[in-house]
């Protein structure tokens, strides 16, 4: 049986996608890219947020009419009956972790120990350690789709982690829905620190990037952790949503304005060499002209290497629901847009104290448009969301190398760098 499979939305979802994929393999079937030579597509949508649904009704759509066609993950788990009545000619509807259903409707072998298939440049991978959230974040549907906060076990993660690093996988994205929730639930207290620990002792893993990392749980101890070690690399995810204290209130997001500024500090203070990215949302019901002048100039003082702002969309079952939609779509679109531009200056400034600086580079590739130019990431650049780094070398790189290079100069959002031979 001939499967192609598509995966949409977070790096999350793309983790699900290639569990799914070492499944599928271990089971008897042939893995194809090219959706014409497949006798199934398998569908792996997301539901958070407009847009994404969207996304997702369009590719089912453009698939179901003329291939035999499943439909798994996010958008599934929250609108499955809706979707049955609306698209009827999808042959089966699956909701998330839904691996092994599938293996069993295809009428393919079922392997309890199959391998990921890492989909991904041969140099990083995400490695996801927990399922689910317990915030309550008043925007958010997350919990409704994904549940509970649910821990992988550590020894999981870490047999995970060495099978990537004898794939030759250099770097760890390490990838949940509340990152530093980790081990809670499992082990009644935070246990990232201690996974952090063992991750660093793998052979092969050169760095560890921490995603989405929640304001309230960036702890002293996970700093000085990160400060130790030589691999975890002080690259900060932080989600903050906002910084107008009456708009975080009505988010449910536990902190205020000074706790943000006092984290920010305290994170600087610690790790000088830090990069910061973070998500912004505007738009929010009770976002006033004031609640926005106030995020703009915060965005401004130019805190952050690297920031990202979603309009809000409301979202039924989440508790912002009640509070209806009443800044117009344009206006969205157009805060979006300033602050964005905003921190397209910052950013660039940011790039230039790189310029002179001779810094490890992980090689994820080569870029075709510029004749098969290397191209990789600096540690102040996550893969897909953040820029990359163009390499001028005089040897032949491949995908997984660990160089170092001098930057010399820097793009709109991009850099440019020469690669530093040993002496």
């Amino acid at each position: 049986m001939k499967v192609g499979v598509i995966s949409l939305g977070c790096a999350k979802n793309l983790v699900d996608t290639e569990v799914l994929l070492g499944k599928l393999r271990a089971g008897g079937a042939k893995l194809v890219n090219d959706p014409k030579k497949a006798d199934v597509i398998i569908i792996n949508t997301c539901g958070f947020i407009e847009p994404a649904k969207l996304e997702a009704i369009e590719t089912i759509l453009e698939f179901a009419q003329r291939k035999k066609v499943i439909v798994m993950g996010c958008l599934v788990q929250r609108y499955k009956e809706e979707l049955q009545r609306e698209i009827p000619e999808v042959e089966a509807y699956f909701g998330t972790e839904s691996w092994d259903q599938i293996v069993d409707f295809l009428g393919l072998r079922k392997w309890e120990d199959s391998k990921r298939v890492i989909t991904t440049p041969k140099s990083y991978a995400y490695l996801k350690i927990s399922e689910g959230c317990n915030r309550l974040c008043s925007f958010c549907a997350i919990p409704l789709i994904r549940g509970r906060h649910r821990s992988k076990p550590m020894e999981e993660i870490l047999k995970e982690a060495r099978q990537l690093a004898q794939e030759g996988i250099k770097e760890l994205c390490i990838v949940s829905q509340d990152t530093t929730y980790y081990g809670r639930d499992l082990y009644g207290a935070n246990r990232l620190e201690k996974l952090l620990e063992e991750l660093e002792k793998i052979e092969g893993i050169k760095w560890i990037r921490l995603l989405y990392l929640y304001p309230t749980e960036i702890e002293d101890s996970l700093l000085e952790c990160i400060a130790k070690s030589e691999k975890v690399v002080p690259y900060f995810d932080i989600p903050l949503q906002h910084i107008s204290t009456p708009v975080l209130k009505s988010m449910r997001r536990g902190y205020d304005e000074a706790f943000v500024r006092k984290l920010i500090e305290k994170v600087r203070k610690r790790l000088p060499e830090a990069v910061l990215r973070t998500t912004f949302i505007v738009g929010y019901p009770t976002e006033t002209t004031d609640d926005y002048k106030k995020l703009s100039s915060f965005v401004s003082e130019g805190h952050f290497h690297w920031v990202g702002v979603f309009t809000y969309y409301r979202e039924e079952g989440t508790h912002a629901y009640s509070l209806g939609d009443p800044i117009d779509e344009e206006e969205k679109e157009r805060r979006k847009e300033e602050i964005l531009e905003v921190q397209k200056e910052i950013t660039q400034r940011k790039n230039q104290e790189f310029v002179g600086k001779e810094l490890e580079l992980l090689v994820d590739g080569f870029d075709e448009e510029f004749g098969y130019v290397p191209v990789g990431r600096i540690y102040a650049q996550a893969p897909e969301v953040d820029g990359i780094t163009y390499v001028e070398a005089q040897r032949d790189l491949k995908a997984g190398d660990v160089i170092r290079v001098g930057i010399t100069q820097v793009g709109e959002y991009d850099l440019g760098a020469i690669y530093q031979p040993p002496v």
